[in-house]
């Protein structure tokens, strides 16, 4: 197939699937990237940095399938417009906190925010991920989506490190509020996008298929050494009046596997509230240090996701995913040992490629194991383990710092990651 085949809206279609990423780039690479580590500055305990990603996750338990019950039938571009736009006013909320709180009262201002934000956020994840396999042909979406996965890796990474220059060079707090406002405007820019996207002429019947494979997508969130997840969500909006949540899909052999993918998820997230605390505490790195990390992080990312097609075909998801979670463990650990920013960087790099196999293998792996005409009931029992897993591993953080502090709960993590990924190897 060649562009000249191509309709004059799946043209635009393409240009504004190509501008929402670029702009939600930059939004990354500035207030995902440092909201964390901007809390931590501010004196944040590990639980309140824990908050900041358990907080979404139960919002995620509680409205995730009724959103996509609500979803179901309708058309996506305006729901997903209107919840992105009221998701995204909390970005603007950020940059005016040092005017209105001190120190303290700023950290629970922005757990509240985050928890507000989560509300429209999970909507706009569930229609997005539903939208995308909309609006881009069957036949186009390898070439598409790996556009998007390149573009978002080189304006996060670009951004990332401006945005540590300018943290660096500018007083605090005035370098934090310059960062934020570069992200609201990404992220103004990015909802623009997405309101100009066009589902007209598309064929319905090719809605449920193959994972997108898209790690750039709203709702995604960099945290340390990985992303929140949200692959699959269109699947909660495609159920055609099936419910959603049945419990008798646990029984058996799927039961185990999803077991599995909770320990996974469990001591994943056990790790990324530790990060920044460890990052800003004890290695006492400046921000343009963080930022490299972040690109390295990316850039490696990014490279590996290029030959996932090629590495799956010849060693099977299965192994991808074994592989990729036994790597895993490898960022916290090197961190633990780190005495500066080098090994740091070297965590960030090992890391970026331990995160594109293992995100890839999570979903790919879970297809395997799914019927293709059960998909949202199968997907919804993933999304409730996903949620229950990033929510009792980030209240397990702060347990574990302060019972043997920052450096040996991450040693601590490492072991986790690497017996969750010897319960894959067994159950995956």
């Amino acid at each position: 197939m060649t562009s000249r085949l191509l309709s004059s809206d799946l043209r635009a279609n393409f240009r504004h699937l190509y501008g929402d990423i670029f702009w939600f780039g930059v939004l990354s690479g500035s207030t995902l990237a440092f909201v964390a580590v901007y809390a931590t500055r501010l004196g944040a305990t590990g639980l309140e940095i824990s908050l900041l990603t358990a907080g979404p996750a139960v919002v995620n338990l509680l409205v995730s399938m009724p959103f996509g019950r609500w979803l179901e039938g309708r058309p996506l571009v305006k729901p997903t417009f209107w919840s992105a736009a009221l998701n995204r006013l909390g970005y603007l909320a950020l940059i005016v906190l040092p005017w209105l709180f001190g120190g303290r009262l700023q950290v629970w201002a922005i757990v509240l925010i985050t928890l507000v934000m989560s509300v429209p956020g999970t909507l706009v994840a569930i229609g997005f991920n539903a939208l995308l396999a909309d609006v881009i042909p069957p036949d186009w979406r390898s070439e598409v989506i790996g556009r998007r996965n390149a573009i978002m890796a080189i304006s996060l990474t670009v951004t990332a490190l401006i945005s540590g220059q300018l943290l660096v060079r500018i007083a605090f707090p005035v370098n934090y509020q310059i960062v934020f406002a570069v992200g609201a405007f990404g992220a103004a820019l990015s909802t623009y996008h997405l309101g100009r996207l066009r589902t007209a002429g598309q064929p319905p019947g090719v809605r449920i298929s193959r994972p997108l494979q898209d790690f750039a997508s709203p709702g995604m969130l960099r945290a340390g050494d990985s992303t929140r997840p949200s692959a699959g969500l269109r699947f909660l909006a495609r159920s055609k009046g099936k419910p959603l949540l049945r419990m008798e899909l646990l029984r058996g052999a799927f039961g185990t596997f999803l077991v599995s993918y909770l320990f996974f998820y469990i001591f994943q997230f056990t790790g990324i509230p530790l990060f920044p605390l460890f990052q800003v505490r004890v290695l006492d790195l400046k921000d343009s240090a963080i930022s490299l990390g972040s690109a390295l992080f990316y850039i490696v990312m990014l490279v590996v996701s290029l030959q996932l097609s090629h590495i799956s075909t010849r060693y099977g998801h299965r192994r991808v995913l074994v592989f990729g979670a036994l790597l895993f463990c490898s960022y916290p650990l090197l961190l633990s040992l780190a005495q500066n920013a080098t090994l740091f960087w070297i965590a960030s790099l090992v890391g970026g490629g331990a995160w594109a196999l293992v995100s890839a293998g999570l979903i790919n792996r879970l297809m395997e194991r799914v019927p293709d005409d059960e998909r949202p009931a199968y997907m919804a029992m993933h999304n409730l383990t996903l949620n229950l897993g990033i929510l009792i591993g980030s209240l397990l953080a702060p347990l574990l710092s302060g019972a043997f502090g920052l450096r040996e709960a991450l040693l601590w993590t490492a072991g986790l990651r690497l017996l969750a990924g010897f319960l894959l190897m067994i159950w995956g």
